[in-house]
């Protein structure tokens, strides 16, 4: 179930560049979000850590490329595979 974090892209990095801070909003939110949605586009495993966060309904955070709004957002059958 967890084989697919050995070769994440951000494995031991701080977690803080996935999670907002207590009262983040604006600006802000939207560029530490950019910044781990870039270290997203480049991970070999995007796409079981995005089935995860789907699977296991993580309300916060970025997980495969998506925001939490993002995956909020999509339809509940929508999702990747």
């Amino acid at each position: 179930m967890w084989g697919w974090q050995a070769d994440a892209a951000c494995r031991g990095m701080d977690s803080s560049v996935f999670f907002s801070p207590h009262g983040e909003r604006g600006r802000a939110r939207r560029r530490r979000e950019e910044a781990a949605r870039e270290i997203c586009r480049s991970c070999p495993v995007s796409s079981p850590c995005g089935l995860f966060a789907d699977d296991s309904r993580q309300f916060y955070g970025v997980w495969g490329g998506y925001t939490a709004a993002e995956r909020n957002e999509r339809a509940p059958g929508a999702r990747r595979r």
